[in-house]
């Protein structure tokens, strides 16, 4: 497995996912906004639906699916990963002193659930009665939970040219950023194929960058969007590092409208073939900036990039990429629907193979329009995963698909 990925439409070979787990039943009306959630799901339904989308890729492409969970346990068995990871995570409640007591308490497995699910001074206290929490309150987190985890596309990204692993720009996200990077540079099936593309060495507090902000647009493109959570630096050093590297040519900065339906770049547009995109209607006209990085020369060991603006739309640069180019609309361009659509992520399905997808079953003007252009449209149920506001591409990372 050599962590690169040349499409995005390849015939999926393995993938990474979460199953929602217990941080989900630690969202309440008063804290969602805070973890970053605009609704409560309920979890047994969403774990089924989660269940119901594992299976479907797993029997229709015979993919590997790996879970997120299992993964963090093997490299946990090593104790001092477990202990610089647990530290990390109290840093916020001020209480590192405590992450020792917690381990010789807790097995690896209970440790997983607690950098997931989070910990609250009243559970401590059960296994250490004489737990001096200072002045935080017995239902406030040491720890607190990851509810976005199941959003498994954002943590990192893989390129034609290695990884970018994601500095996640709200403070709540940065700990499953930290946790997939853990578990990729320790992990024996992983830790021997990366090529790191971002954060450069050396920069201890990289500027932002999310994984859902990376599109692979052809074996020599990559776009990357200027979103409220990508910031221009992380795309200025990402494409520095991924011109350098030599596979990809081009790198595109497309700069997001700063709104709600726009917070990554796969929720504008997805590539569903060599030839077919899947867009939000308005949502190519509302990007009205793009620029391109390219090489400029490799000198002594320093890298010199070159960054162009261009006075063209998203869909000039994505025609001249893809020759032959067919855009396709969410709702097929009906703007009730659309939008409707649109809030449930509907331009954000996961393409399993070239014209094959995983998309929401709710999606019916969009899945209908899908099938009238000849691609395979599998459905999952989405009463409850819609609800974190991200589709089925947000809820995977594809690790390893059939070279185009």
């Amino acid at each position: 497995m050599n962590l690169r990925l040349n499409s995005e439409f390849g015939a999926l070979k393995a993938v990474l996912m979460h199953r929602p787990g217990r941080e989900i039943d630690r969202l309440t009306p008063y804290n969602k906004e805070f973890l970053l959630f605009d609704d409560v799901p309920y979890l047994e339904a969403l774990q089924k639906e989660h269940d119901a989308f594992s299976n479907l890729i797993k029997e229709s492409t015979g993919a590997h699916v790996y879970q997120l969970r299992d993964l963090l346990i093997r490299v946990l068995y090593d104790q001092n990963i477990l202990l610089q990871l647990m530290q990390e995570s109290l840093k916020r409640s001020g209480m590192v002193h405590l992450a020792e007591s917690i381990l010789v308490r807790y097995s690896t497995a209970e440790c997983a659930g607690i950098l997931t699910a989070g910990l609250k001074v009243h559970e401590l206290r059960k296994k250490l009665p004489n737990l001096n929490a200072g002045e935080l309150m017995e239902f406030a987190f040491l720890i607190a939970p990851c509810p976005n985890l199941y959003f498994q596309r954002d943590p990192m990204a893989l390129t034609p040219g290695g990884i970018i692993f994601s500095s996640m720009r709200m403070e709540g996200r940065q700990r499953e950023a930290d946790l997939l990077r853990t578990i990729f540079e320790n992990h024996p099936d992983f830790k021997d194929n990366i090529n790191k593309l971002y954060p450069v060495n050396g920069h201890d507090n990289p500027p932002s960058i999310e994984g859902g902000d990376v599109i692979v647009l052809s074996q020599k493109a990559v776009a990357i969007g200027n979103s409220e959570r990508t910031d221009e630096k992380a795309i200025y050093h990402a494409a520095k590092a991924l011109l350098a590297e030599g596979t990809v040519e081009r790198v595109y900065e497309v700069h997001l409208p700063q709104k709600r339906q726009y917070m990554h770049l796969d929720t504008v547009f997805t590539v569903l073939d060599e030839n077919l995109v899947l867009t939000y209607p308005d949502a190519m006209n509302s990007v009205l900036q793009t620029s391109l990085y390219t090489l400029k020369e490799i000198k002594d060991d320093k890298v010199h990039i070159k960054r162009e603006v261009l006075k063209e739309s998203l869909l000039t640069v994505l025609e001249r990429e893809i020759p032959h180019l067919e855009i396709l609309h969410t709702a097929d361009g009906n703007p009730d629907y659309a939008m409707r659509e649109q809030w449930f992520d509907g331009a954000n399905v996961f393409a399993i193979g070239p014209r094959r997808v995983i998309s929401y079953n709710r999606n019916i003007h969009t899945n209908r329009a899908l099938r009238n252009m000849g691609v395979e449209v599998l459905e999952i149920p989405s009463s409850e995963l819609s609800r974190g506001l991200g589709g089925p591409r947000c809820m995977t990372m594809p690790i390893s698909r059939s070279r185009v």
